[in-house]
């Protein structure tokens, strides 16, 4: 299933800057960057399951904010991209 997860943290305390590389860091590990705070991974529910408490781990509820948007198998007709800068397929080989 494809989940969109979008995050805003504060980093105007001591520690936000060090949330905000840890939500990145995690939301990485399991999908690709499409917009500075956006991240699309394609997850099995168990990996979903570990992603989504990982984060809520990391982030100040009271400072900061996670939107989760469950895409689901079909993702493929529900995602429409405009402009500049495509990101690769979720389902196509990654070329580095």
């Amino acid at each position: 299933m494809l989940m969109l997860v979008s995050y805003d943290v504060a980093t105007s305390d001591e520690g936000g800057p060090k949330r905000l590389r840890q939500v990145a860091k995690l939301c990485g590990d399991y999908g690709q960057r499409v917009q500075y705070s956006v991240f699309e991974c394609d997850v099995d529910p168990a990996q979903w399951t570990t992603l989504r408490a990982s984060l809520l781990d990391v982030i100040n509820p009271d400072k900061d904010s996670l939107r989760f948007y469950n895409l689901g198998r079909e993702w493929k007709r529900r995602v429409e991209h405009v402009g500049v800068r495509e990101p690769p397929q979720l389902d196509e080989p990654l070329i580095v």
